[in-house]
């Protein structure tokens, strides 16, 4: 399939079209810019990373704050306001056969890891083979991406070819993913866990501590193979949970930037307290909280009972009252709204718990509760991850909407770098989990739901070969029209024939940050630009 240009892109994407760049009342930097210099970038994460493996790992607490310390063989222009354009990172180049099946890509010279070791095709190989084929007991979350890979080859030190069973149209996506970091092909043949608990990249900062609970630091990598960068001399993530404790450090000034994101009253707070001192970057987000609903508990394992906890949900109020105290806005199926694949408003009307008759549908909801001899009043847990923003009001909406329905939900509140844990182990009812995205590609949005044996993401622990199906025939289809036929297919058997997942309110980023802070863009996801190398800062 030919991917969208840029021009194309912009003139179907709706809202993502129209991502901004709001200078209020502090100067955005533009990419021309001319960088400076020295300095530390002090920085805001909610909390440590479960471990230090982003192939298995799917948090933006690992990639905010060790991102910097790893190159991946591509990745999305960090000027894109879009987030879709894809350069090389240690590629140079590369080609795509004519027949769509084999790309090949030449790699930089003088790439060094930073135990002063050199770069090479061997080291690549052994990190996609562990991405694409990991070997039984190695968790890899984004294998699901690459059902239709036949092979990685390493035919010379600085080639590194990809050979496919057949066409996919998002392959050159998936191989930009922020989470791809290269690692030692020596590290991972002695111990293929070895990065779960160890720091070893070519990217621009080296890794200097770790302190649980406190902070995170890299400095500089004098040694980098792009000589212009970086530009900073090194960068401390210091991990603050409490909403308010982040905007209190952005406003006193002992933290610069929280990249993920704030909501629109903290937004207002530090933009009329700081004036010039702070600048803000808002975008759409291609971020969602999906439920996952464990089909091996009792009475999941009944769609009826999945299909009530979906009709229960007035996402239309959901969506006008948190998004004035929460990064949540718009309504969605499985694909982010105004972009050339989502469903539209008319069409979502048509999938469980999307109805305007918000009444009409809880009483649906009832009956089939009773059909399936759920009784009144039922409990069950609902296990939501420890991070704030957006997940406590979101859940605190969530057990009020099911009430409505006649059930009683308690909330358990796992801390964050345990969350995943639990759910991937299926110790839960129904439980947050997410949907975020790194570039707006269906394959790469619906790729998480495909039968647990094909992506480690699904965490619904359900087997449905049709929708395995329909991800494969999407994913090669290169008439436009026809893709999204499939999609359609795909997100009805998902969210209303089944109700494997449930969707809930589609997130909207706001970035405020101190206006020193240069050469970083925004973008729909918080996974990108994350590497800091565009990073400066301007004179106090």
């Amino acid at each position: 399939m030919r991917k969208l240009n840029r021009a194309e892109f912009a003139a179907i994407a709706g809202p993502f079209a129209t991502a901004m760049l709001l200078g209020t009342p502090g100067r955005v930097a533009a990419a021309g810019d001319q960088p400076q210099y020295g300095g530390e970038l002090v920085y805001i994460v909610q909390t440590g990373p479960p471990t230090y493996d982003a192939h298995r790992e799917g948090t933006f607490t690992l990639i905010d704050v060790a991102a910097p310390h790893y190159n991946t063989l591509l990745r999305i222009d960090p000027f894109d306001k879009l987030g879709i354009k894809i350069v090389g990172d240690l590629a140079e180049r590369w080609t795509i056969s004519e027949d769509g099946k084999t790309y090949t890509f030449k790699l930089r010279h003088g790439v060094k890891f930073h135990d002063g070791s050199s770069m090479t095709s061997r080291d690549l190989k052994a990190t996609y083979d562990k991405i694409i084929f990991p070997p039984v007991g190695v968790v890899s979350l984004r294998k699901g991406e690459y059902v239709g890979m036949q092979s990685v080859d390493a035919p010379d030190p600085y080639t590194i070819v990809f050979r496919l069973k057949y066409p996919m149209s998002s392959l050159l996506s998936s191989l930009a993913s922020p989470f791809n970091w290269v690692y030692k092909a020596d590290l991972l043949e002695k111990d293929i866990h070895s990065y779960e608990t160890s720091i070893m990249g070519t990217g621009p900062f080296t890794f200097v501590e770790h302190v649980r609970g406190s902070h995170w630091t890299g400095k500089k990598n004098s040694n980098y193979w792009d000589k212009r960068k970086p530009y900073l001399d090194g960068f401390q993530a210091i991990f603050v949970g409490d909403p308010s404790e982040q905007v209190a450090a952005i406003r006193g000034e002992r933290a610069m930037i929280e990249f993920r994101g704030f909501t629109p009253q903290q937004r207002d707070t530090l933009v009329s307290t700081m004036h010039d001192k702070i600048s803000v970057q808002e975008s759409p987000w291609d971020c969602s909280v999906v439920l996952a609903i464990n089909h091996e508990r009792k009475p999941f394992d009944d769609k009826r009972v999945r299909r009530a906890l979906s009709l229960a949900l007035d996402r239309y109020q959901g969506s006008e009252a948190l998004s004035k105290i929460a990064i949540l806005r718009d309504v969605a199926g499985v694909l982010v709204p105004g972009t050339p694949y989502a469903a539209s408003p008319m069409e979502l009307q048509s999938l469980a718990g999307y109805s305007h008759d918000i009444e009409r549908s809880r009483a649906e909801a009832k009956r089939l509760l009773r059909e399936a001899g759920v009784p009144d009043g039922f409990s069950f847990t609902y296990m939501n991850r420890g991070i704030p923003m957006p997940l406590e009001p979101l859940g605190i909406w969530l057990i009020d909407q099911w009430k409505q329905i006649g059930l009683n939900v308690t909330q358990n509140v796992v801390e964050a770098s345990k969350f995943y844990g639990e759910l991937s182990k299926g110790n839960y009812d129904v439980a947050s989990d997410n949907n975020c995205g790194y570039i707006v590609d269906p394959s790469l949005d619906l790729f998480k739901y495909q039968s647990k044996d094909v992506s480690d993401f699904n965490f619904g622990r359900y087997t449905d070969r049709t929708l395995d199906d329909l991800y494969v025939k999407q994913s090669r289809t290169s008439n436009a029209g026809d893709r999204k036929k499939l999609i359609r297919a795909f997100e009805k058997r998902l969210i209303d024939d089944e109700c494997h997942y449930i969707m809930t309110i589609q997130w909207h980023r706001i970035v405020p940050y101190n206006s020193r802070v240069h050469g970083w863009t925004i973008t729909p996801s918080h996974y990108l630009n994350q590497q800091l190398d565009t990073v400066w800062l301007a004179k106090a």
